[in-house]
């Protein structure tokens, strides 16, 4: 299925999890905001929630720094 990631286009295999994205995308020890289709995903539903076809998300990490 051809999903939106950061304003790209990716295929990705069916029935894929945010938390599923997240470990494929090495960003699963890091602080991360996830927006689906303009609503963000509490952290506590990244396991649950299934992408679909056509899904646009946003995923950006905090970096610190000082």
């Amino acid at each position: 299925m051809r999903i939106h990631l950061n304003g790209e286009a990716r295929d990705t295999r069916d029935g894929l999890s945010i938390a599923d994205l997240l470990a494929e995308l090495g960003l699963t020890e890091r602080r991360v905001a996830v927006e689906l289709n303009l609503d963000i995903v509490p952290r506590s539903l990244h396991a649950d929630t299934r992408l679909r076809e056509g899904d646009r998300l946003e995923i950006v990490h905090a970096i610190g720094g000082g």
